[in-house]
């Protein structure tokens, strides 16, 4: 994998929540999160992180898998609500990166 591909997979999940958000259709899971707002999502990110530590503390990993890509999702959900990009945190990850601790 090239390195400028190491969050391709996120940026393509990033874009696709975005166009989802846009066009507004009714069927959409992501239309759904989004319409009933930041508490909602919020919800769903504390239950998915704790189904996550659950499956990973007592699961296997195909459960452990399922759960971080939930996870992951409804992470991005919650950052497009917000305004904040793929790049945003690149950003900030980037300038954490050669900061000694």
């Amino acid at each position: 994998m090239k390195k400028q591909d190491n969050l391709g997979f996120i940026e393509e999940l990033y874009s696709t929540i975005r166009s989802r958000a846009r066009s507004k259709k009714k069927n959409s899971y992501t239309n759904l999160l989004l319409k009933k707002g930041k508490n909602k999502i919020a919800q769903k990110i504390g239950e998915e992180s704790i189904e996550l530590i659950i499956d990973y503390l007592n699961g296997s990993k195909k459960r452990t898998v399922e759960e971080a890509s939930d996870l992951i999702y409804h992470l991005l959900v919650l950052l497009y609500s917000k305004k904040i990009s793929i790049k945003d945190i690149k950003k900030e990850l980037t300038k954490r990166k050669n900061v000694r601790r």
